[in-house]
């Protein structure tokens, strides 16, 4: 019985936070730059946190859907080569074509290769530096 009135507790207040940040900030499609900045303001309190309870959590994912939605309607952006997608992700996590090299098995030569245009990445170096980086393979393919 304790552990009933503790869980019905607990939703009580989930949806409390729910709604208590629905009210501060609406869950509805964003029409404004302003918008966008007061939602990304909203998403970046939230995520700040060490922890969240469910209806935040819901929340939050929410929010950051219609962010999305807004930023691939207003402000398109180009695919990235797979060149690029490696140099960042080489910049991002702070390594080197070298030690990407050691923890892959693809050769330096070749990452430079592949860096500069001159070569394109194979099924071989998407499945290593997928694995690496703890990335799906779909980083790398355009489209």
């Amino acid at each position: 019985m304790a552990a009933k009135a503790q869980n019905k507790a607990r939703d009580a207040a989930t949806t409390d936070m729910y709604f208590a940040l629905v009210k501060s900030f609406p869950l509805r499609p964003l029409r404004s730059e302003a918008e966008l900045d007061a939602a990304i303001a909203v998403i970046d309190g939230l995520i700040d946190r060490d922890r969240l309870d469910p209806g935040e959590e819901d929340y939050l994912d929410v929010l950051g859907d219609l962010v999305k939605k807004y930023e691939t309607e207003h402000h398109p952006m180009e695919p990235l080569s797979d060149a690029d997608m490696l140099r960042h992700l080489i910049e991002s996590r702070e390594t080197t074509q070298l030690k990407l090299a050691r923890a892959t098995g693809v050769a330096v030569s070749t990452i430079s290769e592949i860096l500069s245009g001159k070569r394109r990445l194979n099924r071989n170096h998407i499945e290593a530096f997928s694995g690496h980086f703890r990335v799906s393979p779909a980083v790398f393919m355009k489209g």
